[in-house]
């Protein structure tokens, strides 16, 4: 006798209708009360979700078990950072199988009078501790017993004897700052609750200085602690009230600064404070008023105070200057600053810094990251030197700097490429006797399970838009793919905030990559791949290329020879989540399954809250639609949640966090009630919520692994692509 299989049924929220109004639109929304995170009827309804998800994907489990295994044999668990040297001492983390978190170590550096000697990493075996090995601090140690463990921010005094580190049990991105005495162990009675990322000693060791956040999540205030006295008593070193502005801080190369940075994506400002000076206060560089965007560092060149410009004024890729500080005392038209690196339509200048002998510049050229070094002498003058750019062998690749110290004869490089695993090199800063440096690799990731970089294949391919503009794309393959229009595809793309996309070795996406899924990331608009005109195009006003961009993407794909067009998936995240929102009513009929990540669905619900956290950083990115009509009637039209209608959608899988403070769980599950009442078709429409963590999902690296499992297993039995190609796989 056959048994009749009961397919799941969805969770089914009740209607409570809202009305919301502004610019004499009605918009009438049932499902706002289910923001109330403390209400036992939401949590209830949210572990209905999970079920319903966990039925309608049970099938999945074999095929996510199968690539977290995969992920699982390609990494090597114990394992360990190179170590970076802060004045007499090396730092390091240390990765330990079957253990979630990172052990943090040091060990002592030798001083010969060799430089490039004494900057060589000591060698650091997996599993073997060093001699005068000192643990930090041992994650897992702390993260025993709590549901989320993160760090936030770490420093250490000049003279190495204490390290204070910042912890976050919650996934909230709050933070509580421990400070411990490396001679005996013991921590220091000093302890600094709900603080921000980024900690930083003074030079002398005797104060320590923190971030603050507001009650919207936004970092408002740098404190100072004078160790040993009552927190109560910290500090104010500067406060920022405008709402739209997000204030950090750091130490400037040569530490005699503390930096303050206070901006948006538009304009900024810098304050310092010096400190054998610490009671004169903070200086502004250049006031916000004229609306620049820019970064400011204090240097010396040849003994003499001079300030570091990478900044947009006349320059829309931003370029670099130097100047006097005693020019910024008069209006900006009368001030005189130096060029050192020259505007150029091709060339995105990204940031600069110092070392003692060389100015470091990132640059973004052909959407590559790149790395420039000039010497300090003679720089912004004609005896300017030529910049020296370390030269590596790939099309697609990404190259930055991990990392500098003023003295140091060399800066710390990390490299990637779509199949090169990460790489750490050092290069020696160009002199005489070695005019174009020198590429010292560290290390490169091991990769284990027989992977070999020559059985993928990327190239660079271009999509063109409905407007004509030519969209990048970066595109990924097993070698044994065959263009005979028969493979699975899957386009992911972001496409905000002038993030970019770079090249990027991923051991998850190799598992998408062996099952013969063409991968396409999309360098639409609105990220920053192409300068920052290639961002302006696709924000506030031209935010809907950003959509269209992504769907010319899919064009491109469908008709590429590769893929079936019947099976192409896409993924997106955060603002990319939006992204999948939008293309989802747009074009659903091109995909077979959309994977959106923490999506930020429900953006005009969210922005047109000035409570709630972030809105108002986000109004140079979209607009501000509480007092603008037509940034408000142009948000209505692609917010994914207002724009649901009778078609039929894909299989759509919505994965986001209890605890998310960038977009919250509310989001994706408004978002699913309405696609699941509205849809023609029957392809199943799920969320996945992760009741322990925060933006980035739980929090640790087993976790992490089955999670993309979880996304990647969605997408390849969505496309009918489970099966591994003949050879490809852990060997």
């Amino acid at each position: 006798m056959s048994q009749t299989v009961i397919p799941p049924v969805p969770p089914v929220a009740k209607k409570v209708p809202t009305t919301r109004e502004h610019h004499g639109d009605v918009f009438v929304d049932n499902y706002e009360w289910l923001r109330d995170k403390e209400s036992s009827e939401v949590v209830e309804h949210l572990k209905a979700e999970n079920a319903y998800q966990e039925a309608v994907t049970a099938h999945q489990e074999p095929l996510r078990e199968a690539i977290f295994q995969e992920i699982k044999g390609r990494t090597q668990e114990t394992d360990l950072s190179v170590p970076n040297r802060k004045d007499d001492w090396w730092y390091y983390t240390r990765s330990v199988e079957g253990k979630e978190y990172g052990i943090h170590c040091r060990v002592r550096a030798a001083n010969s009078g060799d430089p490039v000697a004494d900057w060589t990493p000591p060698a650091v075996e997996p599993g073997v501790e060093l001699q005068g090995e000192e643990v930090l601090l041992d994650g897992n140690a702390e993260a025993e017993g709590k549901p989320f463990f993160s760090v936030g921010g770490s420093a250490v005094t000049v003279d190495g004897d204490l390290y204070a580190y910042a912890v976050d049990n919650s996934g909230e991105e709050r933070f509580t700052l421990r400070i411990k005495d490396l001679r005996t162990g013991e921590l220091l009675p000093d302890v600094i609750e709900n603080i921000f990322y980024g900690v930083a000693f003074s030079p002398d060791g005797t104060r320590i200085f923190y971030t603050v956040v507001d009650d919207s999540w936004r970092p408002y205030q740098v404190k100072s602690h004078v160790l040993g006295t009552p927190v109560s008593e910290d500090g104010v070193i500067y406060q920022e009230d405008d709402v739209s502005m997000w204030l950090g801080f750091e130490l400037s190369s040569d530490r005699r600064y503390l930096v303050l940075s206070i901006g948006c994506s538009e304009f900024s400002e810098t304050r310092l404070l010096r400190f054998d000076d610490y009671d004169a206060g903070l200086s502004t560089v250049i006031s916000r008023d004229e609306r620049i965007l820019y970064e400011a560092e204090p240097f010396l060149l040849d003994g003499v105070e001079t300030i570091l410009l990478t900044h947009n004024k006349d320059a829309i890729n931003s370029m670099v200057s130097i100047a006097d500080p005693a020019e910024f005392a008069k209006p900006l038209a009368e001030q005189q600053w130096r060029t050192v690196v020259e505007h150029s339509d091709a060339v995105r200048v990204n940031g600069a810094g110092v070392t003692s002998t060389h100015l470091v510049v990132a640059v973004r050229q052909d959407t590559i990251e790149r790395v420039q070094v000039l010497p300090l002498a003679g720089l912004g003058t004609s005896a300017q030197g030529a910049a020296v750019e370390p030269a590596f062998d790939e099309e697609l690749y990404t190259a930055g700097v991990a990392g500098s110290d003023y003295e140091a004869p060399v800066i710390r490089i990390g490299y990637t490429s779509f199949f090169t695993p990460s790489r750490v090199y050092d290069f020696v800063l160009p002199t005489a006797a070695l005019p174009n440096g020198e590429l010292l690799l560290r290390k490169e990731s091991p990769v284990l399970g027989g992977y070999t970089a020559s059985d993928y294949v990327a190239t660079r391919e271009w999509a063109t838009a409905a407007d004509g503009t030519r969209v990048p794309l970066s595109v990924l393959r097993h070698a044994s793919v065959s263009q005979d229009s028969s493979a699975a595809g899957l386009v992911y793309g972001y496409g905000s905030y002038e993030v970019s996309m770079d090249p990027g070795f991923g051991v998850a996406r190799l598992s998408l990559l062996d099952r013969g899924i063409v991968m396409v990331i999309a360098h639409i608009r609105g990220g920053g791949e192409l300068g920052r005109r290639w961002y302006d195009d696709g924000k506030k006003l031209n935010k809907k290329n950003t959509f269209t961009d992504f769907i010319a993407a899919t064009d491109w794909l469908s008709q590429s020879g590769w893929v079936a067009p019947e099976r192409i998936a896409a993924m997106g995240g955060s603002a990319g989540g939006l992204l999948m929102g939008a293309v989802a009513n747009l074009a659903p009929e091109k995909y077979a399954a959309i994977v959106a990540a923490v999506p930020f669905v429900d953006a005009l619900n969210t922005i047109l809250d000035p409570e709630l956290p972030l809105s108002a950083l986000e109004w140079e990115e979209w607009g501000n639609p509480i007092t603008d009509p037509e940034v408000y009637e142009y948000m209505k039209s692609y917010t994914p949640y207002e724009n649901i209608r009778a078609v039929s959608y894909p299989r759509i899988a919505a994965v986001t966090s209890f605890n998310d403070t960038r977009v919250f769980y509310v989001e994706p599950a408004k978002w699913v009630q309405v696609l699941r009442s509205e849809t023609t078709g029957t392809a199943p429409i799920v969320m996945k919520i992760e009741m322990d963590g925060g933006h980035g999902g739980a929090s640790g690296r087993y976790v992490q692994w089955r999670e993309r499992a979880w996304d990647y297993a969605f997408v390849a039995d969505s496309l009918g692509a489970v099966d591994l190609l003949p050879g490809a796989g852990l060997k």
